[in-house]
């Protein structure tokens, strides 16, 4: 439990600070505070989360307190992974050693599918057929820089289509006088100018920050949303938002844009997205763990505020085939966003073509928690285990890359995957207890 004093508050606010000395300081003032007892943290448990955004892409938190708030949540290990940037890598691994947190450093990013069999297919991407998301863990410290570079020119171009799909807002709204101004509005709450990303999150906070200044929070914003732009809102979104008092109003309402908004100002992502085949060259030049971003079919909404959709599901068999032919030797997944059968059919195909499975919630807003209580099921206690293997291949792949898990010589001299898996584990939890 933490005591919240003005100056342990002061401290929290502190870690999303712009300048990124001021949130590591603040970060080693708290931690010498839980020293001390003046903060009480519970003891760490075994849960993991490898996919934590900062406000380097779309999040309520700096790398500084997404590793202040998986501390606080009692995680062991944290892994950041932004949209199409690495920009807060370096301070998250400092963050975590500050912290006495094992970290991993990753990158998601959406790839074009277009030139093979899964091309016309909604694969994990509800905006867009024949793109897909894909995680890329376990990057070696070493490559960070090499990473920023080949991830520049996309954001460039994902910047060019953000500003077209801001006309495209404005002129749907301009009966309503309501106006987004694209460097005022968006680049203002954004990290771009360190290497962050622009992503739609951004645009739709922008919006909802526009939406409540002109209506206010509750009801009257409520009634415009539904009579005028026509937006269905599921049962629960809807009461958060006619609560005036939420104190995650905007992030709900981004939500509800997001879920039937987007697609009437979406323009297609092209430049932006590379080829599948190259980004799964890219990620085995620079000693990575590729991972494919399983989504699975939407039936009944587990949160209750999402339409049913069908994904991947209906040829699972057909997409676990592709990735594999691509090279593609990794899935991550959310136990608690799928059914146990969807996760079953899941894992058993990853059992049959040998990949390595990871796992992540995907953290973006500060309704999420840092803890999947699915983990704590003896069913998923493989995934902390290919989590710490995870850490050991980064260890291992920071100082040579061909000692990485999937490199040639680390197959060669661990054909069975859980072999390799033990070994990599161990890695990983040695060098950590050594580094405290």
């Amino acid at each position: 439990m933490i005591i919240m004093s003005r100056e342990i508050e002061h401290l929290i606010e502190n870690l999303n600070s712009r300048d990124k000395k001021v949130r590591l300081c603040s970060l080693s003032e708290l931690m010498k505070k839980v020293e001390i007892g003046e903060i009480n943290l519970p003891p760490k448990s075994s849960v993991i989360n490898n996919h934590i955004h900062t406000f380097y892409s779309f999040s309520p938190y700096s790398p500084s307190k997404a590793i202040w708030m998986a501390k606080a949540s009692s995680l062991p290990t944290a892994g950041i992974m932004d949209h199409d940037t690495v920009a807060g890598a370096i301070e998250f691994i400092e963050a975590g050693k500050i912290a006495q947190i094992a970290t991993t450093i990753g990158v998601e990013c959406r790839a074009d599918f277009s030139k093979t069999p899964l091309n016309g297919k909604k694969i994990n991407n509800p905006d867009q057929d024949s793109i897909a998301y894909i995680a890329i863990h376990g990057i070696p410290h070493t490559e960070i820089n090499t990473v920023t570079n080949y991830f520049t020119p996309y954001l460039k171009k994902r910047v060019e289509r953000n500003k077209l799909m801001v006309e495209n807002i404005n002129e749907l709204l301009s009966i309503f006088d309501i106006h987004l101004d694209f460097e005022k509005d968006i680049v203002s709450i954004s990290m771009y100018h360190e290497g962050g990303s622009i992503t739609e999150r951004h645009i739709l906070f922008a919006l909802s920050k526009k939406l409540t200044e002109r209506f206010g929070k509750g009801k009257k914003l409520v009634e415009f949303l539904k009579n005028e732009l026509k937006i269905k809102l599921w049962p629960k979104v809807e009461q958060n938002l006619l609560d005036s008092e939420n104190p995650y109003y905007e992030y709900d309402l981004l939500g509800a844009l997001k879920s039937d908004f987007i697609q009437r100002f979406y323009i297609k992502a092209t430049d932006e997205c590379p080829d599948i085949k190259e980004l799964v060259e890219f990620s085995e030049r620079i000693g990575a763990i590729i991972a494919y971003a399983y989504l699975g079919d939407v039936t009944e909404s587990v949160t209750g505020d999402k339409p049913s959709e069908k994904f991947e599901d209906e040829y699972l068999d057909l997409l676990f085939e592709v990735l594999n032919n691509l090279g593609i030797k990794a899935v991550t997944y959310m136990p608690s966003r799928n059914t146990i059968q969807q996760l079953q059919r899941v894992r058993k195909l990853c059992e049959k073509y040998n990949f390595l499975q990871i796992s992540g919630e995907d953290i973006n807003s500060p309704r999420q928690s840092f803890v999947c209580e699915a983990l704590k099921n003896q069913e998923f206690e493989n995934l902390i285990d290919t989590t710490w293997a995870l850490i050991g291949h980064e260890i291992m792949a920071t100082h040579d890359k061909t000692l990485g898990f999937f490199s040639k010589k680390m197959q060669e001299k661990f054909p069975d995957l859980k072999e390799r898996i033990s070994y990599f584990k161990q890695v990983g939890l040695r060098e950590w207890k050594n580094a405290f």
